[in-house]
Formats: C-alpha cells, sequence, structure tokens
C-alpha cells in the first residue's frame, strides 16, 4: 500500500500502474471534506515520488464514486473573506492542476454518482469511463454558487461552451450516456465491467493507442474563438438564462460570465476568475438561503429516517374518492411500485380517476419518460372499485372525499368496518381537525393525515398529520409510504389547517384586506410575484378554487377565531356568492381561456373589477414596500405561532413546509429565514404600524422576546 488514508487509499496495480481508491473509513459515501483534501494533496505528492509509473486510474469502493463537497464543513469558509476564500479555492485548483500535469495518462472509473467536486476531479484526468448507472453534473448554481474547482475552466474547453453552459446553469444530474454525448465521458459500460474496461482504457492510452494528450491539451488551453463565436455562445446565452433564472438568481449568469472571460486565458488565470466570482457568490443572501434550503432537506431526510425506523411496509394502498385527488394518489402510488385499489361510488367518478392516471402516464410517454409498456404495467396496478370487497390485504387506505367533517367521518367509520384491525386510515383533509375526525374510530391508534397538495404528481409536500390518539407506528408506516412515493413528507401536531393551511391563510387574510382598502389585486399580484412567489394571491386563489378557499376560510375562522375571522364582507365572499371559482369555472379574479398549447391562460376583466370594488371601504396610497409588510407579516407571525403551539419543533420544518407546498420564493428559504432576514426587531417595530388592523399582526410573544435578546430562527 503506497497509501493508506482515512478517505483515500493508493496502491499499485500490475506493477506500473497507481490505483487512487476513494473509500471512506467512517461513512457511507465519499465527499470531499477538508480531511479528503488533505489526503488528496498527499496522494499527489505519493504519485510523484515514484517516477517510475506508467499510469494512474481514479476509482471508488463505495456505491458511488464521490457525491460532492461536504456543504455542512464548508458552510464555516462561505463566511470567511472573500479572499481568503478565494485562497483556498486556489490552493485545491493547484492539488488538481498537479494530478492534470503528471506526464503519465490518467483515467476515471465513475461507478455511481459524481457530482460537483467529485465530478471536477473526475474532469482532471484525460479519460473517463462511466457505469451505465453513472450519474454526474455540477450542481452548484442550485446553491447559489458555481463551480469553484476548475469545473467552468475545464468543462467548456473538453465540451464546448454551450455544453458547459447548459450543464452548468441548470444544475442537473445527467446519465452517464448523456456525458457521452457531449465528450465528458470516453466510454459507457455495464457496472460489472467497470474496473476492468477502466484498467484496458489505461492500457491503450500508455500504448498511445488513445490520443490522450489531445483531450489534456484541450483542457489546457485558451478556447480558440472569434468575436462573433464568442457573442453567439456567450452573451446570447446571458439573456436566455437570465429570463429563466430572473434576477434572484444570480449564479447561473455570473458561471456564463466566468466562463466568457476565462475563454481565451491560460487555465490558471482563468481558474483565478472561477475562484474570485465563487466567493463572491458565497456572501450572498441567494446562497445563504438556497444552502439552507438544502441543510433543510437534508435535515427533513434524517428525521423521516429516525421516524420509519419501526415502520411496516405497505404492499397495497387504497384510495377512497376517485377524482381527480384521488387519481393523482393513485398514479403517484401505483408509479413508484406500490399497487393500488381505488374506489368511489359511481362509475363516473372511477373513470374520471383512471382518466387522471392515464393522463399524466401519456404525457410521460410523450416526453419518452416512459414506454407504453411501464405506462400499461402502471395503470394495471390501479384496480377501480365499487365495492369493499376489494380491500383484502390493504395495509393503508387514504380517504380523499369531499371536504366536509360529515362526510369524512360517515366514510371513515364506514371503511374501518370493512379493514383489518392493523389497516391504517389516513385522510387527505387539508383543514379539517384530524381529533375531530377520529372521535367516532373504534381505532383511532390507527388513524392520521395524510394530507397531499394539488397537483399531487407536482407538489413534493405530505403533511403527515398526528391526532392525540394515533400511534408512532402509524406515523412511521405512513412516513414510510410517503417517502416510497417519492415525496417529502413533515409529520405535524393537529390543528385546523395543520401548518402549511394555517400560515396560508393569514396571508390571503392580509391580501383581503389590501383589496378591501381599495388597493387593486392585479398590482398586489405583480408586487409579490416580483417578491418571488410563483404567483400572486389573488392568482393563486384562483389556482385552488375560491369556492375550496371559502369553505377552507371558515374552517380557519371557526379554529381561530380572534384573527381570522373577517369582520367585513370581502371579495373572495364576491365570487363565491357569483359562482365564479376560479380556474375550474374559467373565471374567479381573472378570466382564463385555453392558448394554443391546451393551457388555461390567465386574463384581467373589468367586469370582476367592478363586482370586486362593491367591498371597497376606502381608496388607500400604498408603496410595494408596505403591500409587501401586509401581506408577509400574518404569515411570518402564525409561523411563530406554530411553533410556540408545537404543530412542528423547528424553525426549518416550517419554512420547508412553506417552500415544499406553497412554492415559497428558495432565494428567501422560508417565512422565518425571511424574518431574520428582515430584522426580528425590526418587524415588532413595523407591527406596529398595522396595529389598527387586529390581531393578524399582532407579534407574538416568542418573536417579542427574541427582539428583546437579539435572537434569530437560525
Amino acid at each position: 500500500m503506497l497509501y493508506d488514508g482515512k478517505s483515500i487509499q493508493c496502491e499499485f496495480m500490475d506493477n506500473d500502474i497507481i490505483k487512487v481508491n476513494f473509500n471512506s473509513k467512517d461513512g457511507k459515501v465519499n465527499k470531499f471534506d477538508a480531511r479528503t483534501i488533505k489526503e488528496i494533496s498527499e496522494v499527489l505528492s505519493t504519485v510523484r515520488d515514484n517516477p517510475k509509473t506508467k499510469g494512474l486510474i481514479f476509482t471508488s469502493s463505495k456505491e458511488h464514486f464521490i457525491m460532492g463537497a461536504d456543504i455542512n464543513e464548508f458552510l464555516g469558509l462561505f463566511k470567511t473573506p472573500q479572499e481568503e476564500m478565494t485562497q483556498w479555492l486556489l490552493d485545491v485548483d493547484k492539488t488538481f492542476n498537479g494530478f492534470e500535469d503528471l506526464d503519465i495518462p490518467t483515467v476515471t472509473a465513475i461507478n455511481g454518482y459524481a457530482l460537483g467536486g467529485g465530478f471536477e476531479l473526475c474532469l482532471t484526468t484525460d479519460l473517463r469511463i462511466a457505469s451505465k448507472k453513472a450519474k454526474i453534473g455540477l450542481p452548484e448554481t442550485q446553491l447559489g454558487i458555481l463551480p469553484g474547482w476548475g469545473g467552468t475552466v475545464r468543462l467548456s474547453r473538453l465540451c464546448g461552451p454551450d455544453n458547459a453552459i447548459e450543464w452548468i446553469t441548470s444544475g442537473k444530474q445527467y446519465k452517464a450516456e448523456d456525458g457521452f454525448t457531449i465528450g465528458a465521458i470516453d466510454a459507457v459500460v455495464e457496472p460489472e465491467q467497470l474496473e476492468e474496461q477502466a484498467i484496458i482504457l489505461l492500457k491503450r492510452a500508455i500504448n498511445n493507442e488513445v490520443q490522450w494528450k489531445n483531450n489534456r491539451k484541450a483542457k489546457t488551453n485558451p478556447i480558440h474563438f472569434s468575436m462573433a463565436e464568442s457573442m453567439m455562445s456567450f452573451e446570447a446565452s446571458k439573456g436566455f438564462v437570465a429570463g429563466i433564472a430572473g434576477p434572484n438568481y444570480p449564479a447561473p449568469v455570473k458561471a456564463i460570465d466566468v466562463m466568457q472571460k476565462g475563454s481565451t486565458l491560460s487555465r490558471e488565470d482563468a481558474q483565478k476568475i472561477e475562484a474570485a466570482a465563487f466567493a463572491e457568490l458565497t456572501h450572498t443572501k441567494t446562497a445563504e438561503s438556497l444552502v439552507q434550503v438544502y441543510l433543510g432537506t437534508q435535515y427533513l431526510k434524517s428525521v423521516s429516517k429516525k421516524l420509519t425506523k419501526d415502520s411496516s411496509n405497505i404492499d397495497h394502498a387504497a384510495v377512497l374518492g376517485a377524482g381527480i385527488m384521488g387519481g393523482g394518489i393513485a398514479y403517484q402510488s401505483a408509479s413508484k411500485g406500490t399497487p393500488i385499489t381505488m374506489k368511489d361510488i359511481n362509475h363516473g367518478a372511477l373513470e374520471l380517476g383512471l382518466n387522471e392516471a392515464t393522463s399524466l402516464l401519456g404525457k410521460l410517454v410523450k416526453r419518452n419518460k416512459i414506454n407504453a409498456t411501464k405506462m400499461a404495467h402502471t395503470l394495471n396496478s390501479i384496480t377501480p372499485t365499487l365495492s369493499y370487497g376489494d380491500f383484502n390485504g390493504i395495509n393503508i387506505v387514504i380517504e380523499a372525499v369531499i371536504e366536509n367533517e360529515k362526510i369524512k367521518k360517515s366514510v371513515l367509520a364506514e371503511v374501518e368496518e370493512h379493514t383489518s384491525k392493523d389497516t391504517i386510515l389516513a385522510s387527505n383533509t387539508s383543514t379539517i381537525s384530524i381529533n375531530a375526525l377520529a372521535s367516532d374510530l373504534k381505532r383511532p391508534e390507527n388513524f392520521c393525515g395524510m394530507h397531499f397538495f394539488n397537483p399531487v404528481h407536482k407538489m413534493p409536500l405530505v403533511e403527515v398529520i398526528k391526532g392525540d390518539k394515533t400511534s408512532a407506528k402509524t406515523i412511521a408506516t405512513t412516513v414510510a409510504y410517503a417517502q416510497k412515493m417519492g415525496k417529502t413528507p413533515i409529520v405535524v401536531n393537529d390543528c385546523p389547517g395543520f401548518l402549511v393551511n394555517r400560515v396560508l391563510f393569514p396571508y390571503f387574510g392580509g391580501f383581503l384586506k389590501l383589496v378591501n382598502d381599495g388597493v387593486d389585486f392585479v398590482r398586489i399580484d405583480k408586487v409579490m410575484e416580483k417578491f418571488g412567489w410563483p404567483m400572486g394571491p389573488a392568482y393563486l386563489l384562483d389556482v385552488v378554487g375560491v369556492d375550496t378557499a371559502h369553505h377552507a376560510s371558515a374552517v380557519m375562522a371557526e379554529g381561530f377565531p380572534d384573527r381570522m375571522k373577517e369582520s367585513e364582507r370581502t371579495a373572495l365572499d364576491v365570487l363565491f356568492e357569483k359562482k365564479t371559482y376560479g380556474q375550474k369555472t374559467k373565471s374567479g379574479f381573472y378570466e382564463y381561456a385555453l392558448d394554443r398549447r391546451g393551457r388555461l391562460k390567465k386574463s384581467f376583466n373589468k367586469e370582476v373589477m367592478k363586482d370586486i370594488s362593491s367591498v371597497y371601504t376606502q381608496t388607500l396610497e400604498i408603496s410595494d414596500e408596505e403591500i409587501i409588510e401586509r401581506m408577509m407579516l400574518p404569515m411570518v407571525f402564525e409561523c411563530s405561532r406554530c411553533l410556540e403551539d408545537n404543530i412542528v419543533d423547528t424553525a426549518i420544518e416550517v419554512d420547508m413546509g412553506l417552500l415544499y407546498g406553497l412554492g415559497f420564493p428558495p432565494f428567501r428559504t422560508g417565512a422565518l429565514k425571511y424574518a431574520d432576514d428582515f430584522g426580528i426587531d425590526k418587524l415588532v417595530t413595523v407591527a406596529e404600524k398595522y396595529s389598527n388592523l387586529g390581531k393578524l399582526y399582532e407579534p407574538t410573544a416568542q418573536i417579542k422576546t427574541m427582539a428583546k435578546d437579539s435572537k434569530s430562527y437560525y
């Protein structure tokens, strides 16, 4: 053994080939932490001390090659001065360049994920061979930064600027075959053949049967571009990417700028530009928030892992109610490998549910995501029925009938009679108390909430709601099933609206008060979309459904009358009375019509504005900043109340719930991170300005204490 580290081991193969193997001795995955970076530098010295070596190969003994940098460990570096961060990056570059400049051919055998810094190391070698199971990519822009260890330099020179721009600005993970197509991978083989073929490839390079020096020359020399070609590749891409990313996500455009400026320079000078840009981005609020989102995602996974230790497997599920929601749940379960029975009381509803599943699968076939065989298999995993006689062997039943407490209780009591004593019952209610729904059940310990968000196939969050009598086993199994369905579960305690809707309706309450004060709802939408929401509150109410929101608002008002009960008639009341329910009726706050692609497109309607003006109590002059304050303060304060009431345990769970359930702007993380950035003490001061608007704008005891003690949520 030439080198035996805790992260990397190094030994001779066939006497003249050095194998550098990544195999962390105290972790399940390989990652670039401080220890690994130190060891890779020491390995370089070891290789240089063996001048008779003819070739080098990078391998991994883990399931994956290298997952990337250890964000948790390097987060502290983000707070160092930019000059210090830049120098740290350039020091790593020296090590990576050292491997690239060895006077022997080098090969990387990519056996699984090679992401971020892991893929940047792969790019240093002359040749790359990958397993068919490998996934590669540079996801740094999704964290608000860019590749910092030569990724922008090497990928753009090896594969061309256009390919590098696409890969780096998207931050996506790509299959090995995609890498082969653009020239980032030199060969793709079966997993069991990877190391054998990598050695064969390296020996061919040693014998000069493969032109490995050409790859090295391409990576270390400037790109030979005319001014016109540079403009076509870089300037045109900047405009396109900026339009997609938006002004709140600077990293993708910055990455293009870095590639453009470095394209005519030497490798080292280009890396200086990359390192300086990386260091600059680490000090932005966007990077801080997106890294927090990443850490939040990891935290949720760790919580679910602990919760599911004692879970039971779900072999067969059932859904009650076969409408759009029921069909979406059935599709999600079946497409992820769990057969599901879909029950309703009439054939028409079953047909609607099956059509929803068929439509979703058909779109995947059209986009070449699945083939017709996979579509047929998934549809065959959905069993429509009108009878409880088909419920033998069902492990979990998801009730997804109309949002009415009396009806839900009746249906749940009925299904309990037709299932085994171990079957879990879960209600897809969005607002109704789980304790209330459990009151007539014989086995309330087997009952919980399982709140999906619409559309089911797109929205990642599932709220798993724990009632007072819900057992730990029921929660564990339901969380495991949600994960199996490809969803991100968050366990919340029971209250009207649970977490997401409980904090959403104060936001809607702020909106309706603004409209009552004569503020144009179109302007409010534009202001909040500029703030970062994917859609403004009026548009969101149309998408949710005015009738659905009106009903849910009544439930929330009953649960929290001191702040959620409207004292005046609102625009929501007006539209509900006119039966203009939004997109489902083609009219709500906006009018809707199908465009040429068959998508609903909204437009302004003067008649709607005239109807809504009937609730105006004044015509208020207000700034955009004040609109944001009046919209966001109620949400922030309700988030704080959820922590005070132990609905969830941590601020990150609140914020991730808003991110995954409502599409809260990721560059702000969530409402409580926004509160930190706004300033907790400033929140209290600004709230005084709106004290006349009622308890919705009253800071919580928690926030007042935090302001006094100069504390923050993060």
